[in-house]
């Protein structure tokens, strides 16, 4: 779901709520699963200083002549296992909120996650929701694998 103000992903993991928090958090399992299947994070480009006031920082490696995108952020909020709150940006100037809540249900995890900020068009954040479900489905990939 989107909208001129943000995007709004629902998506249940079959795996502990821990498990989950982890895949955000962990820099080889954040470099699994970011940007999808169809995109390489170098794992030597990840850093990941979780804490309040902590930066983070990944390059995606899109290949084709395309040039990579280099995010960066800042982490806002930490309540392990239950909710993460972060800066999201490739572009300096125009931060976005990323709000991460984990639900313990049946069988597994339910995340809400939610990209907010008022940078984008209503066009964008469609695309916003498109990407992060793909890389959502690389993030079920990884969290099936024992």
């Amino acid at each position: 779901m989107a909208d001129s103000e943000g995007a709004t992903i629902t998506r249940t993991f079959t795996a502990s709520r821990e498990a989950v928090f982890d895949a955000w958090v962990i820099p080889q399992h954040f470099a699994a699963w970011f940007g999808g299947s169809g995109v390489v994070v170098p794992l030597d480009t990840v850093e990941l200083d979780v804490r309040v006031g902590g930066s983070w920082k990944a390059t995606m490696v899109i290949g084709n002549g395309i040039p990579d995108i280099n995010w960066e952020g800042e982490y806002v909020e930490i309540d392990r296992p239950s909710r993460l709150v972060l800066t999201l940006s490739d572009r300096p100037l125009d931060r976005e909120l990323v709000t991460v809540v984990l639900t313990e249900v049946d069988g597994g995890t339910e995340m809400v996650f939610t990209q907010t900020g008022g940078h984008l068009s209503l066009e964008e954040y469609l695309r916003v929701a498109e990407g992060w479900g793909t890389f959502f489905d690389a993030m079920t990939e990884l969290l099936a694998t024992p």
